[in-house]
Formats: structure tokens, C-alpha cells, sequence
């Protein structure tokens, strides 16, 4: 590998490896309610830069503590009193940071738990499996707040929801939970026991099996082909796929099935 991760050179993330390259990054700032500092971009813009030529087959993304993530650390801002300038140059660091999230080809499988909120939500957004218990909730507070988003919400989350539930939830400060946030494109699962992490953990350790050419092409070229024309997307996918297909590592996966020893797809029980 040409790259390692040393968790001790973080601060505002706690990392844990775990077994099969499964890596745990955790906001660390639960007496802010994990709300994002400029130190805490700049972290996971490392981290994701660099883990999947340092082995990282799949990374659960948490908050410590009661909630995921309150947004912006709106103190900071204010505190640092910053030129329009300035902040342009905090959301590029957003967008790159998210960006190397979405694209970097890593699985990424958030556990959310209450507060997912402006700038939290558009980290989330990032990732591409989001689990959350009843309690989850999202918001868009910008408009209350007197600002706007600046990470990406008007990408991703009006991708998820649709345009105008985004800026329903930008105006009005509408809150989404429960089934309705699932059913919405909010988040993929809900746990009924409140357990998001242990959920997401399952599902973590579920994809770090597949092979991590498959998972790069699945995690960064399907987000890429939905930026091109259909005919752009089209060739785009038979070029990927004549490569992760016909890749030499899926042979013996290849061989199970045809010789019925791999595991079925069965209906849910």
C-alpha cells in the first residue's frame, strides 16, 4: 500500500481499524454536538484522500456522543468575522472534503443518531449508505439562521429529496424523521431498536468483503455517469464494466456460482 493510517495525527476525528480494512471515523466534538470547525474539514479531507491507497476497504462515519452532526460551527464563524472571500474559500474546503468522500471510491456507511443538521446533513449527504434510528432527525436551518448552504445541499440533498423539498426545508426549517425521512431518500435503513451504529456496522463489514475494485467502481463511477448525458453514462459504464467484470480476482467468486457452492439471493424472510 502506499499509504497508512495513523489515527494518533488526529484530533477532531477518532479512527479505529477493525478487522477486513473496516475502518470507524468518529466526529469527535460532542460538547459542540460534532458541529464542523475548519480543523475538522481539514482532517477529513486527509483521511479521505488517502484511504483507499492506505487498504481502506470501508469506513463507518459516526458522532460521538448524543447526536451525529449540528452543522457549521456557527461560533467560529462568527467569531472569526470572515470576508466573503474567506468563506468562499471554507466551502471550496467543504466541497473538497465531501467530494473526496462521494468519489473516492471507499464504501462509506454513515450511523446517524438525532441532530443531522445543515452542514451535518450535507456530510451525511457524502456518504453513500445512511442508517438512523427513530430519533434521527434532519433539518435545513440556513434560512432561520440567516445564511446559506455552502456544502453541497444543493447538490446532494436536492438530489436525494427532490429541489423544492429542499427548499421547502431551507425556508421553512421543516424537520424530517421517523419512516418519512427514509421514505423521502433521507436515509436507506432505519433500525426499530435504536441501534443505527450496530446496523451500520453489519452493513460496513457486509460490502468490506467485496472485492475493492468492484466497491470503487459501485462507490465513485456511479456518481460520476449520473453527471454525464445518457449516451456519455452509457459508454462510461460498459468501459467500467469491461474492466471490474473481467478482472482477475472475481474468477474464483465467478466459479462459485457457476459451480452452486456461492450463496443464493433469497427473498427476505
Amino acid at each position: 500500500m502506499n499509504g497508512v493510517v495513523n489515527p494518533d495525527t488526529y484530533e477532531r476525528l477518532s479512527i479505529s481499524a477493525r478487522e477486513n480494512g473496516l475502518y470507524v471515523v468518529t466526529l469527535n466534538r460532542p460538547s459542540k454536538r460534532n458541529a464542523l470547525d475548519v480543523a475538522t474539514i481539514e482532517e477529513l479531507i486527509r483521511f479521505f484522500s488517502g484511504a483507499r491507497m492506505a487498504g481502506v476497504k470501508a469506513v463507518l462515519l459516526a458522532g460521538e456522543g448524543d447526536h451525529f452532526c449540528a452543522g457549521l460551527d456557527l461560533v467560529e464563524h462568527w467569531k472569526a468575522d470572515r470576508s466573503a472571500d474567506d468563506f468562499m474559500h471554507v466551502c471550496l474546503r467543504w466541497h473538497e472534503a465531501f467530494n473526496k468522500m462521494e468519489y473516492g471510491g471507499v464504501p462509506i456507511i454513515a450511523a446517524l443518531n438525532s441532530a443531522v443538521v445543515g452542514g451535518g446533513l450535507e456530510l451525511a449527504s457524502a456518504a453513500h449508505v445512511r442508517v438512523i434510528d427513530p430519533g434521527t432527525y434532519f433539518a435545513l436551518p440556513e434560512g432561520q439562521r440567516g445564511i446559506f448552504t455552502g456544502g453541497g445541499a444543493t447538490i446532494r440533498v436536492s438530489e436525494m429529496i427532490g429541489k423544492y423539498r429542499m427548499i421547502d426545508m431551507i425556508l421553512t426549517g421543516r424537520v424530517y424523521q421517523g419512516q418519512e425521512a427514509v421514505d423521502l431518500g433521507l436515509a436507506q435503513y432505519i433500525t426499530e431498536d435504536g441501534g443505527s451504529f450496530a446496523k451500520a456496522m453489519e452493513l460496513a463489514q457486509k460490502v468490506a468483503q467485496n472485492l475493492p475494485l468492484t466497491n470503487f467502481a459501485i462507490c465513485s463511477a456511479v456518481s460520476h455517469m449520473n453527471n454525464m448525458s445518457g449516451m456519455d453514462a452509457a459508454y462510461a459504464e460498459a468501459f467500467v464494466g469491461g474492466i471490474v467484470n473481467t478482472q482477475p480476482a472475481a474468477r474464483a467468486r465467478l466459479e462459485a456460482f457457476a459451480n452452486k457452492t456461492a450463496a443464493r439471493v433469497r427473498p427476505n424472510t
